[in-house]
This record gives structure tokens, sequence and C-alpha cells, in this order.
């Protein structure tokens, strides 16, 4: 039997990581080279977060009808050439900036006085240009996980698709572990401009070899029969199998309004808004977090250990938790969504353990940096079999499509942890000692609050999953 599905995944992978990367470019960057340049405050870069989240969300909704209605081939070309192109676009917004408000320089604007009326200009014009890059990388990058996924469904059979999903899924703390080692030394060397453009480059170089390699495995000339029946071993037999692999028959469509009326798809939706802003939060602040609690910027010694640490703890430790399921269905007998269903039972406390980040910060700022990352590597396996409860429950034809709505769903819980975060770090800030949570002031006392949030977040979307769909119930299109 060939092995070419474990390419294609590899493929996936590599995408994963890079729209990981191009995500990270910003956070990394942000508090020490951008700040000065813009005036911003935490308020500022919580509104820009916030607001990729919510246009990322919306985008995800119709990303995975597009997929389905391109194909996946297409529709990921598409999907990575957009985002690659916001990525790039980045690197022009301070001279936007500077031209708008008519100044003669970037040193001349950073050199404005902090909280004058020009400055003010300067961070709301500079907020504004970020969005709109940030709205067309939100819009690339929507496609990416309906597509994976599809692409997985396409190639994996089900009792393969959570580890096949958990390989890929990774490259998102594959590409957050290498960002730290190489985005702040680019940004220090070339300037945070060329940080985006080099990083938004390594997609359109993907696009080659996905050009080369993707094919569906029925036309793929490196699928062999054997690889082939293996693919569709989901089928009754053999024989429908080997049916399958030479008529790929045309599967009906499943329409917003339908999708909507199954509860199946609202545990999926429940899944992703009460999760994804977890993994984002912790995405888009960890590096503010180490710097504004412990002092270490992302630039130095440090502060990149110190994120590389979280997310190799994220990387390695995800991949194995994510075998919970084969463990249950294999050994156990269990059928596949009650096996996933069990395993992310398991994985919902494992994020428990960020209410200790803040209290354990106060020894070293090396134990928030392996707590965040145990709480990262649980909700990469919890993300890796959610997505897998897709093509347990829905036909291929319409796995795109919840998808894309549970993206949405996962967008707007993230917009709104990155928009209060924004703010409630803000005004933490401003208040200082008077403000306290938790025998902590000020900042951490902010941070502490999220954290607080982050723990519980899983349990309760799981409680509330099962509740909508107890058993293993899958739909069938009339």
């Amino acid at each position: 039997m060939t092995n070419w599905r474990w390419w294609i995944c590899g493929l996936l992978f590599v995408a994963t990581t890079v729209n990981y990367l191009d995500r990270q470019v910003l956070s990394l960057t942000a508090k020490e080279f951008i700040y000065p340049d813009f005036h911003w405050t935490d308020e500022d870069y919580g509104n820009i977060t916030a607001y990729f989240s919510i246009f990322y969300a919306i985008c995800m909704l119709f990303a995975g009808k597009f997929v389905d209605w391109m194909g996946t081939k297409k529709g990921y070309l598409w999907a990575i050439g957009v985002w690659s192109f916001g990525a790039c676009i980045h690197a022009g917004t301070a001279v936007a900036t500077q031209y708008i408000q008519g100044l003669d320089s970037i040193e001349a604007m950073r050199a404005l006085e902090k909280g004058s009326s020009a400055a003010i200009a300067v961070a709301s014009t500079g907020v504004w240009l970020f969005l709109v890059c940030r709205a067309i990388l939100g819009l690339g990058e929507a496609g990416n996980f309906p597509a994976a996924i599809k692409v997985t469904a396409e190639y994996f059979p089900k009792k393969d698709r959570a580890f096949a999903t958990s390989i890929f899924n990774a490259g998102a703390s594959v590409g957050a572990l290498a960002a730290p080692l190489m985005i702040p030394p680019l940004a220090k060397a070339f300037g945070w401009e060329m940080s985006f453009i080099i990083i938004g480059v390594l997609g359109f170089i993907w696009m080659g070899f996905y050009v080369a390699w993707y094919e569906k495995p029925e036309n793929s000339s490196r699928v062999n029969e054997a690889e082939l029946i293996y693919i569709n071993q989901d089928e009754e037999d053999e024989a429908a199998a080997k049916a399958a692999a030479a008529e790929v028959k045309e599967e009906k469509q499943m329409s917003f309004a339908q999708a909507f009326g199954y509860k199946q798809t609202w545990a999926f939706i429940t899944g992703k808004f009460f999760t994804d802003g977890v993994w984002w939060f912790f995405l888009f602040w960890a590096p503010g977090y180490f710097q504004d609690v412990y002092g270490y910027k992302a630039s130095s010694g440090t502060g990149m250990m110190l994120i590389m640490t979280l997310y190799a703890i994220v990387t390695f430790l995800s991949i194995y938790v994510c075998k919970l399921p084969t463990y249950f269905v294999e050994k156990k007998g269990m059928n596949p969504y009650a096996g996933r269903m069990l395993a992310m039972m398991f994985i919902a406390f494992m994020p428990l353990v960020c209410l200790a980040a803040q209290p354990m910060g106060e020894i070293s700022a090396w134990w928030p940096a392996i707590i965040i990352g145990l709480v990262g590597a649980g909700h990469q396996a919890w993300s890796a079999n959610l997505f897998s409860t897709i093509g347990d429950m829905f036909p291929k034809s319409a796995i795109a499509t919840i998808t894309g709505i549970g993206g949405m769903a996962g967008g707007i819980g993230s917009f709104l942890i990155n928009k209060g975060s924004g703010k409630l770090f803000t005004f933490a800030e401003e208040q200082g000692e008077a403000f306290q949570f938790l025998g902590f002031d000020g900042k951490p006392a902010g941070y502490m609050i999220v954290f607080c949030v982050c723990a519980v977040a899983y349990l309760l979307a799981w409680v509330i999953m099962k509740t909508l769909v107890p058993k293993y119930k899958p739909i069938i299109l009339d």
C-alpha cells in the first residue's frame, strides 16, 4: 500500500504552520516595535486582535461553502494566496500613516508626545490601516481549516482522522514555536515591516508544492488501489469501497438553513465558541504577558526561550493526547464518537491548571510558560478531536460548511475575549494598585481574571455538547 495520504497530511501541516507564523508576526513585534511607532495602548492592540477575530469569524461562515463549491484544490490555493498577500501589506502601514498624517518621517511620528492630539490621531490611523490588513489576512486564513479538514476527510478513514488532524493542526503550535525564534530577530535586524514580508512570502512558495502534489485520492497517480481501499474502509464492504474508488458520486449539498437545524451543528458551534478564544488569547497576548508582568521582551534571549518553551510543550504533548480516542475505540471497542467524547472530557480538565499560572509566576516566569503550554496542548488535542466530530456526524459534502460555521462561532468567542482583555488590561494599568483580584493588583490582576475564564471554558463546553448530542447519531441527507 502506498502512503501518499501522509505526504498530503504533511502538506497540510506546512500550510497551517505558515498560517500561524503569519498571525504571530503582529503579537511578537507589537509591544517592542509597533507600539512606539503608532503610540498604541493595550486597548488599541486589543481592538485589532478582536476585530481580526470577527473578520475571521464572518469569513469562516462563507469559507466552508466556498471550499465546498470551488473544491479543495482551487479553494485552498485562493485562501493561501489571499492571506499571504494580506500578510505582506502590513509592511506599508507605517508609511501610509505618516503620509495620511502629513508627517515628514516615521522618526517624527515616533517622536510625537504620548497622549497629544497628534499622537492619538496617529494611533487611530494605524489601527484602521492594520484592521484593513488583518481583514484581508482573515479572509484568506478562514479557508485554511475548512479546506484542510475536507482534505483529511478525503484522504483518511474515520479512525485515523483525529490523529491526522492532530498532525496538521500541530502546525499551529509549530508555527507559534518557530515564530519567536524567527520574527523578533528579523524585526530587530531589518525592521518590523520586513518581518511581515519575509513570512508572508512563504505562503506563495507553498502554493507551488500544492499545485504539483494535490489531487483527490481517486485521481492521484501516487495512490494505489490498496491505499484507496484503506481510505474508503468506512464503506459497508470492500466491494462498496472499490465502487467508490471507481465512480465518484456527487453528494447533495447542505444549505445553511439545514445545517442550523441539527443539534450536531450546535454542539460543534458550542465547542468552538467557548474554547477558540482561549487559544487566540494566548497566541496574541503571551508575548505581551511576559513583557508586562516579568519584563522579558520578545526579542530578548529569555523572552524568546519562554515563548519557545511554551509552544514546544504544546507541539509535542498535544499529539500524544490526541491518541486518546484511538485507545478508547481500538482497545475498549467504543464507536468513534463515544470514544472521542470520552477523551474530550479528560482533555477538558487540563486547562484547570491555568488557575496556577499567575500564582506560580511569583516564583519564576518559567512556571507560567510551562502551565500555559499545558493549557495549549489541551486545546490542540481538544480542537483536533472537535474537528473530527464533524467527520463522525456529517456527510463529506457538508464538512467544509459545518467547519466554517463552527469557525465563525470560534471567531466570535475570540473577539469577545480579545476585546475584553484589551479594555481590562488598559483599565488595570491605569488603576494600578487600586485594581485587585485574588491577591494580585494592576495588570497581573487583569491577567488572573482572564486565566480564570480560560480554565473553566472547556468543561462548560463539553457539558453543553454532551447534552445536545448524548449519543452517536450520523446525519444522512435525503
